[in-house]
């Protein structure tokens, strides 16, 4: 088969970790034809999208990992699947980049995960889908309302719906030291809507990375810890991860969640799970293949290829 992973500079791949990298590795050694391009690479002319598209050859080299050849302008559903690995922040290019995809869909090209499922799941505000599993959880931008939800819960989280890698994540204790700055810092004085959430004291055991792949649960999920008193787990914040078997609660979510996020047309989906609570659905780029991999042995990149090779016959 042939696949073209549109995703961000290929020479910025930290190989040792990058899960864009391990799909790859994985898709080479079956024989599947390899491409790359960027959302730059893409146009619409004629009634028709098209990319600047490189055929790609891996070397085994961690370094020197790939060879490209020159670009040809290919139409997109002339590959038998399109991996979007394209890393956020999730802004208007990045919608932008969704609607050209689905203009590729209705012309015949097979898109995953589907443009318009990730356009429809902000990776904070789609948890409000499943309250049942959240810990509580407040969507505004005024800040009195954020006080009288610090007031009730003493502790509490506040975030930017279009963060990543923990950017922008606050913790206000009961003595309230700095709520008001910090709400007019990230509503921009009640302009910006944010997430505000009670503190959940189970991130000192980690961050979970909890993956789902093709409607089903991978078993192994990835503890992502807060270091050095840092509150925040995320890796690109410091946070050490640690790879576990998914607990019975973990479980329990992701069954719920994996096979009505695949039928969206979600076919990799990282949950974020703190203690008991799900706190973020990504649906962007999913990582943790590598580490999850390197510390029990599992092979998500190889779960990944099945589910695309099912989705493609």
């Amino acid at each position: 088969m042939r696949f073209a992973f549109l995703a961000d500079p290929l020479d910025h791949f930290k190989t040792y970790k990058d899960t864009t990298y391990a799909m790859m590795v994985e898709a080479a050694a079956r024989g599947h034809e390899l491409f790359a391009f960027q959302q730059k690479d893409m146009a619409f002319r004629d009634g028709k999208v098209t990319a600047d598209i490189q055929r790609i050859t891996l070397t085994g080299d961690k370094d020197d990992w790939y060879r490209a050849e020159p670009p040809l302008e290919s139409a997109l559903d002339a590959f038998d699947a399109i991996v979007v690995r394209k890393d956020p922040p999730f802004n208007m290019e990045y919608v932008y980049l969704t609607y050209l995809l689905e203009v590729a869909e209705k012309q015949g090209a097979r898109v995953f995960n589907r443009p318009e499922a990730i356009r429809s799941h902000n990776e904070k505000l789609a948890i409000a889908q499943f309250p049942q599993f959240t810990a509580p959880t407040l969507v505004t931008s005024d800040a009195a309302r954020i006080r009288a939800f610090h007031k009730e819960h003493r502790d509490i989280i506040l975030k930017p719906l279009d963060g990543m890698g923990g950017t922008g994540i606050f913790r206000v204790r009961e003595d309230g030291m700095n709520l008001g700055s910090i709400i007019e810092t990230l509503t921009a004085n009640g302009a910006h809507t944010i997430m505000v959430q009670r503190y959940i004291p189970e991130i000192v055991n980690g961050d979970k990375r909890v993956l789902l792949i093709g409607g089903q649960v991978v078993p192994y999920c990835l503890a992502r810890i807060p270091q050095g008193g840092e509150v925040r787990g995320n890796l690109a914040a410091g946070g050490l991860g640690v790879a576990q078997p998914v607990s019975a609660r973990d479980r329990e979510i992701g069954e719920a969640l994996a096979p009505v996020l695949l039928k969206r047309g979600l076919l990799l989906v990282g949950l974020d799970v703190i203690g008991d609570c799900l706190t973020e659905i990504n649906v962007t780029s999913p990582t943790c293949f590598q580490e999850i991999k390197q510390q029990t042995g599992f092979d998500v990149a190889g779960m990944f290829i099945d589910a695309l090779e099912t989705q493609c016959t």
